[in-house]
């Protein structure tokens, strides 16, 4: 039963006097070695941070990280205070989330022809625009439910060019080895934004109103795009690009690979129901707080938070391992499910805090190691079409999940929605449990597959 649990491994780097980088030598990349690292300055925990570009960018994206949990948590309290409507909170989440619904696919496409670091900064210069007309519109006391559809909308479309080619710009700045660990190093500043923005953007909404946190936001794009200027293209694990193929062609073979691939299928099939409903159960916080609770703004503000805590603690030891396992992938989506279950049954504020910070740590082990498991078994020159797919079914489903779970909460009520959630993400995880007893050596076989091309460690 041991070997079960070591199914997708990296190797350790050890810290040498003279440490290089591997070599990445798939198909479709150039074994680019990167400039030698400085010896010891990172323990295993930290070993993507030897990679320059890749501390530019941790940096920059964690000012812009906690701007935008500081937005998304005045988001929802101004549709709040714009109408105490339970569907239309589902309904901005809907339209956010709908670009990446329609268009992830076809960024995916994208991700895997052009320079991930210029079409960032585009991505992010957008973003940042949507920022400044929500503060503009806000501040001018004439905001409107529309309008902010409309907008929520347009971080949506920025959302789905972005998410596909900055995950897959992971291994890019460093390399197959630290490509764990930088992604449960993403997962860690993700998540303490997601700590450390609802926080402030409740105790900033109380004593200066939501205006204050959307031109914070617009403000926190700008340490994200000096950053991707500062990365040293030359310094990149760079892949060599095909030439040009028909993007139909190129769309319908990357979700063919990753359907016939019973790794990535198993992945696909968890993460269809659990990212579809199990992580919209963020959409609820407000009713949450308003309803069952009966908190204010502060208090919403530590709820989610509280989920931040909890992902970020077990992203910094998920950090620490050198393998993603089919374990954890089982352990993170099993408990999940079982506190956000829970979650619904408190009627405790403290206790809810508690429960949000397991559901926060069990989610971030499930999809840490869902994502770092999909990327390893994916040629490099596919990854942003893989990666894409995964986004499609992790965020690009919120438009059907976060719209369903408002039209339940307004139905029934608010526990009731978050109750059949926790019941469907059972079903995910259920039915990935069947799909790997019944093809337990395919599955390993097509994650190992990859190994072949990846370098050996100098």
């Amino acid at each position: 039963m041991e070997t079960d649990r070591r199914r997708i491994r990296l190797p350790r780097l050890p810290f040498r006097a003279d440490p290089r980088p591997t070599q990445i030598a798939a198909p479709g990349i150039e074994a680019v070695a990167a400039p030698d690292l400085p010896p010891g300055r990172f323990n295993n925990s930290l070993r993507a941070f030897q990679h320059r570009n890749y501390r530019l960018f941790y940096i920059g994206q964690s000012a812009s990280l906690i701007g935008t949990w500081m937005q998304t948590a005045a988001q929802a309290w101004l549709v709040t205070e714009l109408t105490d409507s339970e569907l239309a909170l589902g309904l901005v989440t809907f339209m956010q989330f709908l670009p990446i619904m329609l268009f992830v696919l076809p960024a995916g496409v994208i991700a895997d022809r052009v320079p991930k670091r210029n079409f960032l900064v585009l991505t992010q210069g957008l973003a940042m625009l949507q920022a400044i007309i929500l503060a503009g519109l806000v501040i001018s006391g004439h905001a409107q439910l529309w309008e902010v559809y409309i907008l929520a909308a347009m971080l949506g479309l920025s959302s789905a060019f972005d998410l596909p080619t900055r995950q897959a710009f992971a291994i890019e700045m460093v390399g197959r080895d630290d490509l764990l660990n930088a992604i449960a190093l993403n997962s860690a500043m993700f998540n303490g934004a997601r700590l450390i923005g609802p926080a402030i953007g409740g105790f900033i909404i109380a004593g200066a109103g939501v205006e204050a946190v959307f031109v914070l936001n617009a403000l926190s794009f700008i340490p994200i795009i000096i950053s991707l200027y500062m990365i040293r293209q030359s310094e990149l694990f760079a892949p060599i690009r095909k030439p040009p193929a028909n993007p139909l062609k190129e769309l319908k073979e990357g979700i063919s690979f990753a359907w016939r691939t019973p790794a990535i299928r198993l992945i696909i099939i968890m993460v269809a129901l659990i990212g579809m409903f199990g992580y919209n159960f963020t959409v609820m916080l407000p009713l949450l707080d308003k309803h069952v609770l009966h908190h204010g703004s502060v208090a919403f503000g530590f709820l989610i938070a509280s989920v931040g805590l909890g992902s970020l603690i077990s992203s910094l030891l998920v950090a620490g391992r050198a393998a993603a396992t089919r374990y954890q992938l089982f352990a993170g989506a099993t408990a999940f499910t079982i506190l956000l279950a829970l979650v619904a049954a408190s009627h405790s504020i403290f206790l809810t805090i508690a429960l949000l910070a397991g559901v926060g740590a069990a989610g971030t082990v499930f999809a840490t190691t869902a994502n770092t498991s999909l990327q390893i078994a994916s040629p490099d020159y596919m990854r942003g079409r893989v990666v894409s797919l995964y986004m499609l079914l992790f965020a690009g489903s919120t438009p059907i999940g976060g719209l369903l779970m408002g039209t339940i909460a307004a139905l029934v009520n608010t526990q009731a929605a978050i109750v059949v959630f926790a019941a469907l993400c059972a079903l995910g995880t259920a039915a990935g449990g069947l799909y790997y007893v019944r093809n337990r050596s395919a599955i390993q076989l097509s994650a190992d597959a990859n190994k072949q091309h990846a370098p050996a460690s100098a």
